[in-house]
Order: C-alpha cells, then structure tokens, then sequence
C-alpha cells in the first residue's frame, strides 16, 4: 500500500516538473475533432437502424405507425411474415373487452364487432 503510494507520488511530481521551454501534451477535443456522433460510433443493428432512418426506412418499426380511416377504401395496415395474422380491436376508445379475430392476407376484412376494415400486408425482415 505504501509502495502504491510512492510510486504515485513520484509520477505526480516526474509529470510537475517539466523541461524548461518545453510545453505538455495537452490534448483537446479539438484536436481529437470533437466528441463522436451517434453515426459515427454506431455499429451492428443500431448502425443499420440509422443508415434506413436517414434513407426514410423504417426496418425495425421503431416509428410510431401511420394512422388510418379504418374504411373499406383506407384500412388500417397490418404488416406480417405470413399469409394471416391474429388481430385485437377495441371497439371503443375506453372499451376493456377486445375483439380477436384473424386476419388473412387478400382484400380488407371487417371486425365483426365494429365493423373497422384491416388489411394485411406481407413484411420483409431486415436481416
């Protein structure tokens, strides 16, 4: 512990004490061209994510979705690797009780409830 303690101390005054005329290594962040950006430091699927972002893509659905009319000539979408999908409607904005029913890909069905329309649409996954 004391040895530590020494050797510190030492280091301290070895970098204190300095060569006359000479100036020390003094590194700023401008001579480092600042700090990193998100992009710049980004790597894997986040560096992936950015790039699609910056291209107007969204591969991760990480955006809120688009919000449709619900009608039969705007249904909402509903993006899926296969060919049907189970779907959960509330009928009401302050309804407790959810309405399954599936989905198949084709023409835009109904809930059988509401009555909204919903579309199936197939969806690429990005790796």
């Amino acid at each position: 512990m004391a040895s530590r303690l020494l050797l510190r101390s030492i280091f301290a005054a070895g970098r204190a004490v300095r060569a006359p005329g000479t100036a020390g290594a003094v590194r700023s962040m401008g001579a480092l061209k600042g700090i990193p950006t998100d992009e710049e430091q980004a790597t894997g699927i986040e560096r992936h994510a950015i790039q699609a972002l910056a291209k107007g893509q969204d591969p991760y659905s990480i955006l809120k979705p688009k919000k449709y009319a619900g009608t039969k000539e705007d249904p909402h979408i509903v993006p899926s690797i296969n060919n049907k999908r189970l779907v959960g409607c509330l009928c009401e904005e302050d309804n407790t009780a959810v309405v399954w029913f599936w989905l198949h890909e084709g023409h835009a069905q109904r809930c059988p409830s509401c009555g909204s329309h919903y579309k199936l649409v197939s969806h690429e996954l990005p790796h």
